[in-house]
């Protein structure tokens, strides 16, 4: 069996944006234009094919990034349509990790929203090009050059205009192409699926004029090949306006931007062109780059069939019908059903027994999967997130996803005995598949603790364990995780001596902590001399990494701290490595406790918009949650508040913001750091975290 679709038209692309921007809605146009569906699925209905999971048909949103392929004009499109409520950023990170490129969804009326503003960085993180389609074109509010303005100013991008809306009286009619310099009417019979080029309105002909004239400028600027026909005065026609606007897209020189209503079916076939016509195939992206595992040498691997095989597991998901699926990219290389394939990451070989092509939660056999596809494998039973897998006489390690810090967690017991010897395996599925969720059991209180990155994750995580695996459990009151740091530099002597008649312990270190700004919890040595010998250093730092996680002043895991190790002494006969762990142990808590301890929280960037008469209550209720009010701006109508609050004053909010303006207001948040707790609140958590009676609420 050969490749179908030749690499150089091969398109894996995700689309991202704001919760509610419509990027479900958009990609359930895709499927319906492209023939993969028969009938549109609307999100508003539960019918969306790419929200398959009932968690996210109930609630109307996106909780896990779902893919399919779709073929367009010979052109094959990988396709990952993605989550945009900030609760699961990792699925938008790992997606956006393997993708080539990306369409940023926006919705006229919002414009620039913050969780727009996260997924553009996860983007320019990865360099993805980027398409910008602005949707929802179709409401009145709805202002397209705001947004363009917006995404310049706030996302300091460079938007090339290439469409502009053509509206009548308040009524979106179509849109105007730039570059083919012609008009599109949808046929709103077929739902879209046909469309008119008709000549651009004369009302807008002299708009058209000058926003063309904007965009051969903006080429100018940014293409070479383009700039010559420009300063010779040459006719500047499409056949060399798309050249160029690809060049400048796949530099990252710029950003071409779209304009539509996909639930009003318009402007989405328009978006599929572009996609073929500006976004990036792997062959056109700069090859992968590794590391070997031995010398840790930089190697790369170019989009082929024929070089080595290599490939990166992004994602995975426990499927109840075939088992334990593998998400990876291939970026080099092909794989076939019953290959054997070197997990490099883990070290470990293993064999592919099954290859499918995902279409949400269907399935589609595959004998053989080529360089720049996105497939499942089966039978990787050993494999994680992150993972490399290769060809095991040709090893590399890939660099891998970083997943972020849970901030929120609750104890979860189960009701029965039947129901805790499941708790553990459905949990352990659950964390596979979400490594951005935690799970662990606390030393003093025997309850087992899940963390996530927010009450909306706790909640789908614990609705999914009582219908997936019906598991019947109590679940407590969401706990915040703090953390505890130092602000000054201190030193203090571990020393622990045990004489019991016999051989004896002893273990003598001097460690020295000092506040280490985004640096986690590091260990050095500056022993000298043969004060400690060698072997048991590891055992000093063991014990001071033991004793940072079990915290000091409420029982917090420690961050931002550097310890370092600078004297000591042993007994040739009575010391151990037990002895010099309990000694470092023994050194971190009393230097720590002379360095000025401070417990932190983690703080959130929050964005409320309302009428403006219920403006004062909200600044007000804001303020009376230690929040700090960051900016008040209009936002088509309505006003719109930005404060930075504490987590732990955000349980409960969206109830209490519904009800203090009649539900007309709603609001987003997304982690902004860890900020100092006020000395009268920390005195307030180190005595509830004292208290026996509330010992069972387990902190991560």
């Amino acid at each position: 069996m050969s490749r179908t679709v030749p690499l150089e038209r091969v398109r894996n692309i995700g689309i991202v944006a704001h919760i509610d921007a419509g990027k479900t809605t958009t990609t359930e146009r895709i499927l319906f234009y492209t023939g993969r569906t028969y009938k549109i699925g609307e999100v508003h209905d539960g019918a969306a094919v790419m929200d398959w999971m009932a968690q996210e048909q109930e609630r109307g949103i996106t909780i896990t990034s779902a893919a399919t392929t779709c073929l367009w004009k010979d052109h094959q499109i990988n396709l990952i349509d993605t989550p945009g409520h900030v609760d699961f950023t990792l699925e938008v990170e790992r997606s956006l990790r393997v993708l080539d490129g990306a369409i940023v969804v926006f919705d006229a009326v919002e414009g620039v929203e913050p969780q727009s503003e996260t997924v553009w960085r996860q983007a320019e993180k990865f360099k993805v090009p980027r398409l910008v389609f602005i949707n929802k074109m179709d409401r009145r509010e709805g202002d397209f050059f705001r947004c363009v303005q917006e995404i310049q100013d706030r996302l300091a991008a460079k938007p090339i205009v290439i469409q502009i809306p053509w509206r009548e009286k308040d009524l979106f009619e179509g849109i105007i192409d730039l570059v083919g310099w012609e008009a599109q009417v949808y046929d709103a019979e077929d739902l879209g699926a046909t469309f008119r080029t008709v000549p651009i309105p004369s009302a807008l002909e002299a708009q058209a004029k000058t926003y063309r004239g904007h965009l051969i400028d903006a080429l100018a600027d940014l293409d070479d090949t383009l700039a010559e026909a420009y300063l010779s005065e040459q006719p500047i026609g499409p056949e060399l306006i798309r050249p160029a606007l690809r060049r400048a897209t796949l530099q990252g020189k710029g950003v071409p931007v779209l304009c539509g209503t996909s639930f009003r079916n318009k402007g989405v076939q328009a978006l599929l062109d572009a996609v073929v016509d500006y976004l990036p195939s792997p062959v056109d992206v700069p090859p992968i780059e590794g590391t070997l595992p031995e010398s840790s040498a930089r190697v790369s691997r170019a989009a082929d069939d024929n070089a080595p095989f290599s490939a990166l597991a992004f994602k995975l998901m426990a499927d109840p019908y075939v088992g334990h699926l593998v998400f990876a990219r291939i970026y080099s290389g092909v794989l076939k059903t019953g290959d054997k394939v070197f997990n490099c990451s883990r070290d470990r070989v293993e064999r592919a027994g099954r290859l499918l092509r995902m279409h949400a939660n269907k399935r589609e056999e595959l004998r053989e999967a080529y360089a720049g596809d996105i497939v499942a494998i089966l039978g990787l039973d050993h494999t994680s997130t992150g993972d490399t897998l290769c060809d095991q006489r040709e090893p590399l390690i890939l660099e891998s996803i970083e997943f972020p810090t849970p901030v929120i967690s609750v104890a979860i017991e189960p009701k029965t005995q039947a129901d805790h010897d499941k708790l553990g395996l459905s949990l352990n599925k659950l964390s596979m598949e979400d490594p951005s969720f935690r799970m662990m059991v606390d030393a003093e209180t025997g309850q087992t603790v899940i963390a996530g990155m927010g009450e909306l994750h706790l909640e789908v995580l614990v609705d999914r364990l009582l219908r997936e695996f019906q598991l019947k459990a109590n679940v407590s009151k969401p706990e915040v995780s703090y953390r505890e740091t130092i602000k000054a530099t201190s030193q203090a002597q571990g020393r622990f001596v045990r004489q019991t008649g016999g051989r004896g312990q002893f273990g003598d270190v001097t460690l020295r902590v000092e506040p280490a700004p985004d640096a986690g919890v590091v260990f050095e040595s500056k022993v000298v001399g043969g004060a400690i010998p060698k072997e048991y250093l590891s055992a000093v730092r063991q014990g001071v990494m033991e004793a940072a996680q079990r915290g000091v002043l409420a029982g917090y895991p420690f961050v931002d701290v550097k310890v370092t190790a600078l004297d000591g002494s042993y007994h040739d006969v009575d010391s151990s490595d037990m002895a010099f762990k309990i000694a470092g142990s023994m050194a971190f808590q009393g230097a720590v406790k002379g360095a000025g301890l401070v417990l932190l929280e983690p703080i959130m960037d929050v964005e409320v918009v309302a009428p403006e008469e219920y403006l004062g209550d909200i600044v007000g209720d804001l303020s009376s949650r230690r929040g700090k009010i960051q900016e008040m701006a209009s936002r088509a109508g309505a006003k719109v508040v930005g404060a930075r609050l504490p987590l732990a004053q955000m349980f409960g909010y969206a109830t209490d913001l519904r009800s203090k303006t009649q539900g007309r207001a709603h609001f987003t948040m997304q982690v902004a750091g860890y900020e100092e707790v006020p000395f009268q609140v920390a005195e307030e958590i180190i005595l509830k975290r004292e208290t026996p009676a509330d010992s069972k609420q387990a902190v991560v």
